[in-house]
């Protein structure tokens, strides 16, 4: 046994650096691509204070943010799957998959849509809001027809987060003014980020993901089971009710950022398990980056493809992730 943990130990000390690196990477990258391309090293001279006028427009004024955003949101969305998965205790759980996700895309639509004079912190509490209802829903629904196994949690988070969605649809054709940003928002994509919504994203990423590396010692008690947790003197609906609220706020938050994003809250953290284990102070750190990278590729895949046009990054992740979700749920052999 320590000599597992000494390797996922080991392994994580390796991968963090070079997950971070490859993120800086990518990064430089996204901030060249677009309709006027910049080369890597030009890109280079701009961060260090240097290059021409309009370089330094286009990528300060422009697509670092855009970039910001993208790596603070599939971070987020990481994170909150991680945590999620080691309350529920239960691999299916994410954002996306058990109401958060299309609980907080409700809310957020009918604020733009139905509210566009709304303040602007109005929208990420909105989403909260709408993401805690969204996931008590699916958890009540789940409890009521007997216990929160991975496949029962799962076919009940599809079935509401299909009602939720078809509540979105009604008041996109029953607002048809700014139904063009609204169904970008649900397609899930970083288009048209800007300075003013990373620093709305920035204050809760900055609270939040420290937040829940804060907690991993819990979780990794609340991994055993109540009964376990209980007896080494974890306060289990405490631990439980904090964790939850960490993981629904950012998912929430997340959402804010990018819209809706799929699958990204499963797959970082089972790529992150597979990597260093399931220990959530090794898990949680690399869940991040890895989430961070595949939003980030998504996005630049995204303006790539098929210029002039951009496919948003919420289509890309999605491509990715559901056939891995199938695959889950193969996987899963308990009865509903």
């Amino acid at each position: 046994m320590s000599n597992v943990v000494s390797v996922g130990a080991r392994r994580t000390r390796l991968l963090l650096p070079a997950l971070a690196a490859l993120l800086l990477l990518v990064g430089t990258v996204a901030l060249g691509v677009g309709a006027v391309r910049t080369p890597p090293l030009e890109v280079l001279r701009v961060l260090a204070g240097g290059g021409d006028e309009l370089a330094r427009r286009i990528l300060i004024e422009l697509r670092l943010p855009r970039v910001g955003v993208a790596a603070l949101s599939g971070a987020m969305f990481a994170a909150s799957g991680a945590v999620m998965q080691g309350v529920v205790r239960n691999p299916l759980a994410s954002p996306d998959l058990i109401g958060v996700g299309a609980g907080a895309g409700l809310a957020a639509t009918v604020l733009l849509l139905l509210a566009p004079a709304s303040p602007p912190w109005a929208l990420p509490w909105g989403a909260f809001a709408g993401a805690w209802a969204g996931f008590a829903l699916v958890v009540g629904l789940a409890r009521t027809g007997g216990g929160l196994s991975p496949v029962r949690l799962a076919l009940i988070g599809v079935a509401v987060g299909a009602a939720l969605n078809a509540a979105q649809q009604l008041v996109i054709v029953r607002a048809p003014d700014g139904v063009a940003s609204a169904l970008a928002f649900l397609a899930g994509t970083i288009y048209g980020a800007d300075a003013a919504r990373f620093a709305r994203l920035l204050p809760w990423a900055a609270v939040l993901l420290p937040a829940s590396l804060l907690l991993t010692r819990r979780l990794d008690v609340l991994a055993f089971g109540e009964s376990v947790a209980a007896s080494l003197g974890t306060r289990v609906d405490l631990a439980r009710g904090v964790a939850l609220t960490v993981a629904v706020g950012l998912a929430a938050a997340a959402v804010t950022g990018s819209g809706i994003l799929g699958f990204v809250g499963l797959l970082a953290p089972h790529l992150a398990r597979l990597l260093v284990g399931g220990l959530h102070g090794r898990l949680l750190p690399v869940a991040m980056l890895l989430g961070a990278l595949l939003v980030l590729l998504a996005d630049t895949l995204g303006r790539t493809l098929l210029p002039p046009l951009e496919v948003p990054a919420g289509i890309l992740t999605t491509l990715v992730g559901a056939p891995y979700f199938l695959w889950l749920l193969r996987q899963q052999r308990r009865p509903l």
